[in-house]
């Protein structure tokens, strides 16, 4: 009988190497089991997947795609992924090195291109409060989304990982008076796609660390992080700062994210929705 993804991600841990040549099989075995974890959990894949990845170009993405690959040679369900980039007209963007590197992983891939890059600066210098961040992520988005119609998938995986998901939450907390993550899953509006995030629990710094050890040809992007003091860049000095009193703060706000109790918060909507289904589910501690 063939594991369940479940079955995957909590076999035995591969033993510890000290070969630098194996550093990044290593990296890549533990946030596969991480990874893992979560397609299980979350029922983010399922037999007869054709998945879109959103193959941006930074170490994010490329640890995505990778992943999932090594995955779908060894999961109980067959599943597809079709690697998409976007070539969004950046000054100085050549997309040789990853085309070569797509080429050799000898699968569906598309590179398109479309210029989004004036149009981000554009109408984010009408506007000083608009971030480049968020208008080119909804003009990625809808490429994405037109391009997964076009190759016949039914799933889009972006590669959004567990400090994305902390930032976030404090972000809605702090900005939006909002408690507001990032969801593992969700369906778009129009009911045409499921999105998956199989790294949402993924710490960045081990991400990081695989992707440099991987030697994967990263994509610099020139619009992220070219705006100074942006509130996403506020949360994350705060998060390093309490954390060198908390050393596991990120692993806790992550639990906290799996651990919540409905019944003490304040919002009558969610206390309600609660009552009604509180006796399907197990009290919790």
């Amino acid at each position: 009988m063939e594991p369940s993804l479940k079955q995957l991600a909590e076999g035995p841990a591969p033993p510890a190497s000290s070969a630098t040549g194996d550093r990044a099989a290593d990296a890549a075995r533990s946030l596969s089991r991480t990874m893992l974890g979560t397609v299980a959990a979350h029922g983010l894949i399922e037999d007869g997947d054709r998945i879109l990845v959103a193959l941006s170009g930074g170490k994010d993405s490329f640890t995505l795609l990778d992943l999932l690959d090594r995955a779908r040679r060894k999961a109980p369900v067959r599943f597809e992924t079709v690697a998409f980039h976007l070539d969004q007209g950046q000054p100085g963007h050549d997309v040789g090195r990853l085309r070569e590197w797509l080429e050799r992983r000898a699968a569906p891939f598309e590179i398109a291109r479309e210029d989004t890059y004036s149009i981000v600066l554009e109408t984010a210098g009408r506007n000083a409060e608009t971030t480049y961040c968020r208008v080119c992520s909804r003009l990625r988005r809808g490429i994405l989304y037109a391009a997964a119609a076009r190759l016949g998938c039914n799933k889009v995986a972006l590669g959004h990982h567990r400090d994305d998901a902390l930032e976030t939450l404090l972000l809605n907390l702090f900005y939006a008076g909002r408690l507001q993550a990032m969801p593992a899953t969700f369906t778009t509006n129009d009911g045409r796609f499921r999105v998956i995030r199989p790294l949402i629990e993924c710490a960045e710094d081990e991400i990081a660390s695989h992707a440099a050890a991987a030697g994967y040809p990263i994509l610099p992007c020139n619009l992220c992080g070219s705006q100074g003091d942006l509130k996403r860049d506020r949360v994350a000095r705060l998060l390093a700062e309490l954390e060198r009193e908390i050393p596991d703060l990120r692993r806790v706000m992550l639990a906290a994210l799996r651990n919540v109790r409905p019944s003490h918060l304040l919002d009558r909507e969610v206390a309600a929705a609660w009552s009604a289904r509180a006796g399907d589910y197990a009290p919790r501690r």
